[in-house]
């Protein structure tokens, strides 16, 4: 009996593997249930919303919800604009904290633990603090409204959460076998050689675990996007697919005023408003997924 709860050294117990799968379940229960909501609501009409026996299976697929949501989103000069203010600053956090994460991997220079601490606690502090005194110096300099709020922070190592991938990027090089650096010196390679031959084609998990997330946290970030790039306007041109999902019921309002939408706003059309905002995502990472975890365990654990 003990060895079927418990199980031995060679075999796990049926106990064991009972609990740990019966808790992984409810873990996943917990994730999964408001994106089965999000999604069985937003296929339902307005008759399967007030009739009391549809809980989950909608009487009829009802595409309409999605047409009239991605009209008032306009969903694809948002999309497009919404990779382009994810994408730019990711592929620039992914080069500068590359740079500086191989720079505190590598050298031994005097203060290093100090800037190393200073980076902790940049982390640490809140964008909030920061918040106003960043936006005046936007001002200042003519930036606020354009997309170089969010470049020239990531341009310098300070883009969104900067300091975390700069360390992940510091880990992961130092499991970087010294010989093969000292080889490529000895070839004659010099410091940037060296980080491009040899440091760069080897990081490829941790630049995928580092693309990802930053591009997740930018594609998220609708309160600095609203107050940055898109400078508190309704007029500005960079409108992303979670600002419009933010804006969503007074522009579908608007909308409905002049007869570009066929049904009235009810919640399988904000359903489907919010399926459309995540869905780039949810097709990226279903794309990456095993990528994702490998990059994850590879760079997290061993940093081979």
């Amino acid at each position: 009996m003990r060895r079927f709860v418990f199980g031995t050294r060679e075999k796990e117990g049926a106990g064991k593997q009972i609990v740990v799968y019966g808790l992984l379940i409810c873990i996943g229960f917990v994730y999964l249930y408001p994106i089965l909501y999000m999604l069985s609501t937003s296929f339902m009409n307005r008759d399967d919303l007030l009739d009391s026996s549809i809980n989950w299976l909608p009487g009829t697929l009802y595409l309409q919800n999605y047409i009239d949501a991605a009209s008032s989103m306009n969903f694809w000069t948002s999309l497009l604009k919404g990779i382009v203010i994810a994408g730019i600053p990711t592929l620039l956090n992914i080069l500068v904290c590359m740079l500086v994460g191989y720079g505190f991997a590598t050298f031994a220079f005097k203060g290093r633990a100090v800037m190393i601490g200073l980076l902790l606690f940049s982390y640490i502090l809140p964008s909030q603090v920061t918040m106003i005194p960043t936006y005046g110096l936007y001002s200042k300099m003519g930036i606020v409204g354009t997309l170089w709020t969010f470049i020239l922070p990531a341009l310098f190592g300070n883009g969104l959460n900067a300091p975390i991938f700069i360390l992940i990027f510091y880990q992961f090089f130092r499991q970087v076998p010294r010989v093969l650096l000292e080889a490529a010196k000895i070839d004659g390679a010099g410091h940037f050689k060296t980080f491009a031959r040899v440091a760069v084609p080897s990081a490829g998990p941790a630049i995928l675990t580092v693309g990802l997330f930053s591009f997740v946290w930018y594609w998220n970030e609708s309160y600095l996007t609203e107050m940055y790039v898109q400078g508190l306007s309704s007029k500005s041109v960079w409108v992303n697919l979670v600002v419009q999902l933010k804006n969503f019921e007074t522009s579908f309002e608007t909308m409905q005023a002049t007869g570009d939408v066929a049904i009235s706003l009810s919640e399988s059309v904000k359903m489907a408003a919010t399926a459309l905002s995540i869905l780039p995502l949810m097709l990226m990472y279903f794309v990456l997924q095993k990528q994702f975890v490998e990059s994850i365990d590879r760079a997290g654990i061993t940093g081979e």
